[in-house]
């Protein structure tokens, strides 16, 4: 395992304590295999890849549990338009949010945060007299690997 990956569990290992809540071996498992994808994976191939790898007994609501925990905790993000699941890469932050460029071609999901972005959208929802309590960005297209590739 990257040793970066290793850290960052290391790290979500301490933020469980800290926040008194309990990363079971299911949901460290299910933590695991999302921190090993290039790009964003399905409630369904997270199953496929458990009963491969350490719970060959997995059920759909092991994962679904697991899921909704690692979300809850926002050590995790869900790809709304492709219902996939990818690794927060700004767990230290308290709170973010977030753009999601994900690449039409491998699939890779790139996530960056939209401070001035979320300004302008608070902004725009004041002038409707809208109150916004969030916001998910996603835009698809190409990324740099597969632009040189076309």
């Amino acid at each position: 395992m990257n040793t970066n990956i290793q850290k960052m569990l290391t790290q979500i290992k301490k933020i469980c304590e800290q926040r008194c809540v309990r990363l079971t071996p299911q949901r460290l498992a299910v933590l695991q295999l999302i921190s090993q994808c290039n790009g964003a994976i399905s409630a369904y191939d997270l199953l496929h890849l458990l009963r491969q790898s350490s719970l060959p007994n997995a059920k759909p609501s092991t994962i679904y549990r697991s899921l909704n925990f690692l979300l809850e905790q926002r050590f995790i993000h869900r790809i709304e338009s492709t219902n996939t699941f990818v690794l927060c890469h700004y767990l230290f932050e308290l709170s973010h949010n977030f753009a999601f460029f994900i690449c039409s071609n491998c699939k890779q999901v790139t996530e960056q945060t939209t401070k001035d972005i979320e300004e302008i959208l608070k902004n725009m929802a004041k002038i409707t007299g809208f109150i916004m309590f969030n916001n998910i960005i996603e835009a698809h297209g190409l990324c740099p690997k597969c632009i040189n590739i076309k």
